[in-house]
């Protein structure tokens, strides 16, 4: 025994920290870590196998997953683009059109998942704004904010409430409500809207990545000569190259890796020149097509060697993007996708250069041109965050009929009539019988990586319970509170607060409810109250772009910075959370 704890809970605490780090320090899979996380405990033997992998078998995972298919047919007939086009309006005034913005996004987001809500709504935003006269960076930053403090108001709007809820049941033998959080989260999302009116002018009017795209001359784009272009052999000058419409160029790399900047107008082309030009996307397309050139992502002969029927989309480089700090030039990613990386915006500011051997950060956009016949293109795997896929379907009134669907979930789990997990198992079978979405689609919808984490984190939680490790912490508490139920219960929340800025709210929330649980038993006050006020602050996470998927979202398509989030996001923090305290306290009193 060590401070404590034995031998075995020090291994769990090496390998938690071991999992925090590696998040926050690193490109790794979360679900990978997590995996690691629970092979780790299992090799050594720390806690029972059983325990290890009772995150695979628990309720909560397995209704997570039912819940993925619910979402599925919601979104596949429309029911997001519907509230998208009756909601939001005309408003005269920019705080009227955040408040139009931020109740239905956040009314969505206390029953859908919160990153498709995001993603369409990116979309709409960037157009709306566009009618209304306003930077759509003043905007988005509302948006995502009013998704995750949506998600607080019910168990099944943000992962980590089901597994809180599904830890206290275990523990106590009482099942929560669906509803159970809901006024608490409510009154936080009323605070929350109202003090993101008050700090508007901390959110600042930054220049999109779209708006770079259509009315600038400052994008690169870069075009290979091929072998039997009638080019090759020609001046600059004699090939009409050296004054184009819409664009300039600006430097050749010949096959030989000689780079000519300033480009002289008697310069000879050569077959596999790479050309660099600057302007205006679309032009530059057409120049591509005029003076016969083609995407420079390998060498090719001839213009016949370019598939046709080609079309331009977007994505933003999320945090755990493989390719961050490499090009993409130096990756097989172009010819796996067949796709071909045009142009690069970060920070709403173009870069110049090659687009493809630019080292990649988390928010840059890029401008893609893909195969219009091949379908929808899997980004998801490489964390690059698409606008396009959430925007594909449209209204009809299936959409009525499957928005009924949900509500009947909602409405016979609360009332009791079955559990949670029963209604979302019917529901997502009658999402799929009724053909609101196919079989394959409902399985594409289920985020494994999300249930592994889910897993993964239940196990972390069972090993920090089981080998005494939130007994130790709780008594420490106790010891620097100095047995106060309010100063132990406000210390565990502004911590699960600032901690999960930087790692899984999901994971802060498995690491802390051992913890705060027993602290409430030691303290011999509700449980309750310290699980409900534990919710809230796992998802308030205002204060960086990687403390949410959906910060992630909209970071590339706002051509936000890191701080932009910082100068807003910490006084939220620090406001949700006295928010959060007193009204948990008034609730579900100690």
């Amino acid at each position: 025994m060590f401070l404590g704890l034995s031998l075995a809970a020090w291994f769990v605490v090496a390998v938690v920290v071991l999992v925090f780090l590696l998040q926050i320090l690193t490109k790794l899979p979360s679900d990978f870590v997590f995996l690691g996380g629970m092979g780790l405990l299992l090799v050594f033997g720390v806690i029972p196998a059983n325990s290890v992998l009772g995150g695979f078998s628990s309720s909560t995972v397995v209704l997570i997953g039912a819940l993925f298919v619910v979402i599925c047919g919601l979104v596949h007939t429309g029911f997001l683009q519907w509230v998208a086009r009756y909601c939001l309006g005309s408003p005269k005034t920019y705080r009227k059109a955040m408040v139009r913005l931020m109740f239905p996004v956040a009314a969505l987001s206390s029953f859908l998942n919160n990153t498709a809500v995001v993603a369409l709504f990116t979309g709409v935003v960037k157009i709306w704004s566009k009618k209304l006269g306003i930077a759509p960076s003043k905007l988005l930053i509302p948006l995502s904010y009013a998704s995750g403090m949506g998600g607080i108001c019910t168990l099944i709007g943000t992962p980590p409430n089901l597994l809180i809820s599904g830890f206290y049941t275990k523990e106590t033998g009482i099942a929560l409500s669906i509803f159970t959080p809901t006024l608490v989260g409510l009154f936080c999302l009323v605070v929350g809207v109202l003090s993101v009116l008050a700090l508007s002018r901390f959110i600042p009017v930054r220049k999109s990545p779209e708006d770079a795209l259509q009315g600038t001359d400052g994008y690169t784009m870069e075009l290979m000569v091929p072998t039997m272009s009638p080019l090759v052999g020609q001046t600059i000058r004699e090939a009409g190259l050296n004054n184009v419409n819409g664009g300039h160029l600006i430097e050749i790399i010949r096959m030989d890796r000689e780079v000519i900047t300033a480009v002289d107008d008697e310069e000879f082309i050569f077959g596999g020149d790479r050309l660099i030009f600057s302007g205006n996307v679309e032009k530059m397309l057409e120049i591509r097509d005029s003076y016969q050139l083609v995407n420079a992502t390998h060498h090719v002969f001839s213009l016949d060697e370019v598939a046709k029927n080609r079309k331009l989309r977007m994505v933003t480089v999320g945090y755990k993007c493989p390719f961050i700090g490499s090009s993409l030039c130096s990756t097989s990613f172009e010819e796996e996708n067949n796709l071909v990386l045009v142009a690069i915006a970060r920070e709403g500011d173009v870069i110049s250069g090659s687009p493809r051997e630019v080292e990649l950060k988390a928010g840059d956009t890029l401008l893609l041109e893909c195969s219009s016949l091949s379908g929808k293109n899997d980004f998801t795997r490489y964390n690059l965050l698409d606008m396009e896929t959430t925007s594909l379907y449209k209204p009809d009134m299936r959409t009525l009929y499957s928005s009924l669907i949900m509500i009947a979930m909602v409405a016979v789990s609360s009332l009791g009539y079955l559990s949670l997990l029963q209604a979302a198992f019917v529901a997502a079978f009658a999402m799929i019988i009724c053909r609101f979405c196919t079989i394959r689609q409902a399985r594409e919808s289920i985020d494994w990586s999300l249930l592994m984490i889910f897993a993964g984190s239940i196990s972390l939680g069972t090993a920090i319970q089981e080998t005494g490790i939130a007994e130790c912490i709780s008594k420490g508490i106790l010891s620097v509170c100095n047995g106060s139920p309010i100063i132990a219960l406000a210390g565990i929340c502004l911590v699960g607060t600032f901690i999960t800025e930087f790692t899984s709210n999901t994971a802060t929330a498995a690491i802390f409810f051992p913890i705060a649980f027993q602290t409430a038993v030691n303290l011999d006050v509700n449980p309750l109250t310290f699980c409900v006020a534990l919710m809230v602050s796992v998802s308030s996470s205002f204060a960086t772009p990687i403390g949410s998927p959906t910060h992630m979202i909209v970071y590339g398509p706002g051509g936000y910075r890191f701080s932009d989030f910082a100068k807003i996001g910490i006084p939220m923090n620090f406001i949700i959370w006295i928010a959060n305290l007193f009204i948990t306290l008034v609730l579900f009193p100690l």
